[in-house]
């Protein structure tokens, strides 16, 4: 059997309820939806992500292994050298292997180049190392495919960069005879919601904010987050009805460039191809009273959407939990690599009983700064990790336990079902001392003022 490319692409922050996989009523993932209808495409809807956030997420998708074991994000910043890359894993079965990023967490800063032949992290600090044709083209395109000539450099869109230098390398590629992995993490939709110019006014006539409104608005969102959440998420009707047009519109844009990027890859001669296009987590919009990505691991940032195509043969049904491991697993499998340490399950064989979910510690300083009366109480503080089945969801960390009846991911029901309870809690405890104890101590990550800058740009710091 030959051995395919693969071309894996996360996208940021992207529930899995506002994309056209799940049954969204606006047109934001038209051609991810096509992609997983296509005869050799599967959308997998109940993918969980192995966390809420970029860091720890996209250790998990880039070892196959869980953040309590890898560390990344939760009590460590960087890959200890005991666990292994998929880069790496690929590597070492002939691969040529390739990463482009947007977002700092997934960079040297956090050892997650790792194993990686061409890495290139992108940001105003590093646009100089590339390509001149490239830059002349996307400043030829600036108002089309970003904010034009605004100064703020969080306003700024950057997957035509990202398009244009993977198909040079992709050229490259199509000239030598091995296969290759390439990585891509888009950071859009993530925070803050400012599609480029092309996409401003996507969905705004369906609001009563113009299109300049809701992007000023979007603004004003994201750089005052934490008092937005302190204050109780008082938001009116119009404002979440912008900041919902303006998320979405970012979404139908990447969603544009994926398939560019996608089809160029299609146009090459390279051989079978596996495409996977996923998201490292999703976003809170007022669940738990929360805004964007932190603190809790419920659905609104652990359910992604699963766009697969090329993977024959798949004995998983579309409507049964997976997570970005089993995936990884089955394409590591399938391209003939070592998945000796990787969790998940091989989903050409058999489907996974459950996902878990995991975090690290939290502190609610910065909310309580606002308002002191802010109820942080009702959240756990201590390493969080939750296990989650087609029925319920069971978390535990060190402070105590809760049961959710799915949907309803907010109301205690561990009284109502003390064996599914203990069921579920000696699942975890098993799972936790096979697959969860740490690989090694916590490495500080290596992050540089210019890796700082964008990661403040983000929101994170």
């Amino acid at each position: 059997m030959s051995r395919p490319n693969v071309v894996w692409i996360t996208l940021d922050s992207v529930r899995a309820d506002h994309t056209n996989l799940n049954g969204y009523e606006r047109e934001t993932t038209p051609f991810l939806r096509e992609l997983a209808d296509d005869a050799a495409g599967t959308a997998f809807r109940q993918c969980f992500a192995h966390s809420k956030s970029t860091h720890p997420s996209s250790g998990a998708i880039l070892t196959g292994t869980p953040p309590t074991h890898n560390t990344v994000g939760v009590s460590g910043e960087k890959l200890p050298e005991a666990v292994p890359s998929v880069a790496e894993r690929l590597g070492a079965a002939g691969y040529r292997t390739a990463c482009i990023s947007r977002n700092s967490y997934v960079s040297a800063a956090t050892g997650l180049d790792r194993g990686f032949d061409r890495f290139q992290w992108l940001s105003s600090s590093t646009m100089h190392q590339l390509h001149p044709v490239t830059l002349l083209k996307y400043f030829a395109n600036i108002r089309s495919h970003s904010a034009g000539l605004a100064l703020d450099t969080a306003k700024h869109a950057s997957p035509y960069l990202m398009n244009d230098t993977a198909k040079r390398w992709l050229s490259d590629f199509e000239a030598e005879p091995d296969p290759f992995f390439l990585y891509v993490h888009y950071n859009e939709p993530h925070r803050p919601y400012y599609p480029p110019n092309s996409h401003l006014e996507r969905f705004t006539d369906e609001i009563a904010m113009s299109a300049d409104e809701a992007a000023e608005f979007a603004m004003e969102f994201h750089y005052n987050l934490d008092e937005m959440i302190a204050n109780g998420c008082d938001l009116t009707d119009d404002e979440w009805e912008a900041i919902f047009a303006l998320y979405d519109a970012e979404i139908a844009y990447t969603d544009h460039m994926v398939g560019r990027l996608v089809d160029h890859v299609r146009s090459l001669d390279v051989g079978e191809t596996i495409f996977v296009v996923t998201a490292d987590h999703g976003e809170l919009f007022g669940e738990h009273g929360l805004l964007a990505h932190s603190y809790v691991l419920d659905a609104a940032v652990t359910h992604v959407p699963m766009a697969v195509h090329g993977l024959d043969d798949l004995a998983a049904d579309p409507d049964d939990i997976v997570q970005h491991a089993d995936v990884m697993r089955t394409v590591v499998e399938r391209a003939g690599g070592d998945t000796e340490g990787m969790v998940g399950t091989d989903l050409r064989a058999e489907s996974p009983p459950f996902a878990v979910s995991q975090r690290g510690p939290v502190d609610f300083d910065d909310l309580l700064s606002y308002n002191s009366g802010f109820d942080a109480d009702r959240f756990h503080r201590p390493t969080l990790t939750a296990l989650r089945t087609d029925r319920f969801v069971y978390q535990r960390s060190d402070e105590g336990a809760d049961l959710f009846e799915r949907p309803d991911e907010t109301t205690d029901v561990s009284d109502q079902y003390p064996a599914v309870v203990s069921e579920l809690d000696e699942t975890l405890s098993a799972w936790l001392a096979e697959n969860g104890r740490p690989a090694d101590e916590g490495r500080t990550g290596d992050f540089s003022p210019s890796k700082k800058r964008q990661l403040e740009d983000l929101g994170y710091l």
